[in-house]
C-alpha cells in the first residue's frame, strides 16, 4: 500500500465520539425487530391457506409463560403454542398475576403458533409497588418473542431419547419508571441500558408412559429481573448463560403439577436479585382454556425493601 493510499485511509477514518457512548446493542435491537417483522409477513401468508384443527393433545402446548412465550410459569420450554398441528396454526391470550409482600406484576398479551414450528409472541408488563417507600413505583415493559422448532417432537419421538429442540428470543423494552419522582429511568438505578433482548435454546421431552415431561433451557441474557430493572448494571454488562429447567407430571388428561427453576443474572448494586422458583398445579378443562396457580419465589428485589418476595401466580388462558 503507498503511502498516498495510507492517508487517504487514515483521514476517511471517524473515531468514536467520547461524549456519546457507543452502543452497539441498540442497531442489533432494530434488526432483531426488523426480522421479526418480515417472519411476522411470512406466517401471515402461510397460514392464509390453513385452518385450526386442535390437533394435538390435551396440556401437550403447555401455558404462557410470564414473558409470554410458550412453556411453563416461568421457563419457555421447546413446544409451540396453541394446539395446532403441521399443516394448521392456533393461537391464544394470557392473563397473569403475580402478588408478592411487596410487589405485583401482570403481563398480558397474546401468542400464534403456525404450522407447531414457529411462535410469535406479544406481552406487556406492568410492576408495581405495594409497600413503602415503593409504594407508588410503577414499571412498564413490552416484550416480542420469537421461536423455531428445531427438531425433535415431544409425542411421536417416544420410541427415542431425542427431545423436542427450539431456539427463540425475546426484544425487551422498559418504557420507565413512574411513581418515584426524579427517578424515571432504569439508567438511575444503575442499569447500563432500558432495552435488550434474551436468546434461548430449549430442550424438552414427554414421557408419555410415565406421564412425565422435563425441559432445559440455557438463556443469554443481561435483563435485570427480567428487563423490569434494565439491562446490564455497575456489576456486570456482559451477556451470561443461564440455566432454567423444568418438571411437570401429568395426573391425567387435564391436570398436571410441577415445579420450575430458574437462575438470574446479578448485575445491579441496588438490586441483590436471586433466583426464581415455583411449585404449580395447571387444569385444562378444554383446550380451549387452562388455569395455572402456583407458588413463586422471586427471591429479592430490590435493597429498598429487603426480604425474600414470595407469593401467588394465578394465569389465565384461552385460545385453540
Amino acid at each position: 500500500m503507498t503511502n498516498k493510499q495510507v492517508n487517504k485511509t487514515s483521514s476517511s477514518f471517524k473515531p468514536l465520539n467520547p461524549r456519546k457512548p457507543y452502543r452497539p446493542f441498540k442497531p442489533l435491537i432494530a434488526m432483531s425487530a426488523c426480522a421479526l417483522s418480515m417472519v411476522s409477513v411470512s406466517v401471515a401468508a402461510q397460514t392464509s391457506s390453513m385452518t385450526p384443527d386442535l390437533g394435538k393433545l390435551m396440556a401437550t402446548a403447555g401455558v404462557i409463560q410470564v414473558e409470554g412465550a410458550g412453556g411453563g410459569g416461568l421457563v419457555p420450554w421447546a413446544t409451540i403454542t396453541g394446539y395446532g398441528t403441521r399443516d394448521s396454526y392456533g393461537a391464544n391470550a394470557h392473563y397473569t398475576y403475580v402478588g408478592t409482600q411487596d410487589y405485583k406484576l401482570a403481563s398480558y398479551g397474546v401468542a400464534v403458533g403456525i404450522a407447531d414450528r414457529v411462535e410469535l409472541s406479544v406481552a406487556k408488563q406492568r410492576f408495581t409497588g405495594s409497600q413503602a417507600p415503593l409504594n407508588n413505583l410503577r414499571i412498564d415493559q413490552d416484550i416480542y418473542g420469537i421461536k423455531v422448532k428445531l427438531a425433535g417432537d415431544i409425542v411421536y419421538d417416544q420410541d427415542t431419547w431425542m427431545p423436542q429442540i427450539a431456539a427463540g428470543m425475546m426484544i425487551k423494552r422498559n418504557n420507565g419508571i413512574g411513581g418515584l419522582g426524579a427517578v424515571n429511568n432504569v439508567k438511575l438505578l444503575g442499569a447500563k441500558d432500558d432495552s435488550g433482548i434474551d436468546y434461548y435454546l430449549a430442550a424438552t421431552k414427554l414421557f408419555l408412559d410415565q406421564s412425565l415431561l422435563i425441559n432445559a433451557t440455557v438463556r443469554a441474557t443481561k435483563a435485570n429481573q427480567m428487563g423490569i430493572l434494565g439491562f446490564g448494571g455497575d456489576k456486570g454488562d456482559r451477556y451470561q448463560a443461564m440455566l432454567e429447567g423444568s418438571v411437570a407430571y401429568l395426573l391425567n388428561r387435564k391436570w398436571v403439577v410441577g415445579a420450575e427453576y430458574r437462575m438470574k443474572p446479578r448485575n445491579l448494586a441496588a438490586d441483590n436479585e436471586k433466583d426464581y422458583y415455583d411449585a404449580f398445579v395447571a387444569w385444562f378443562p378444554s383446550k380451549n382454556l387452562s388455569l395455572t396457580l402456583a407458588y413463586v419465589s422471586l427471591g429479592d428485589i430490590t435493597i429498598y425493601n429487603p426480604k425474600r418476595q414470595d407469593g401467588v401466580y394465578l394465569s389465565v388462558q384461552a385460545g385453540f
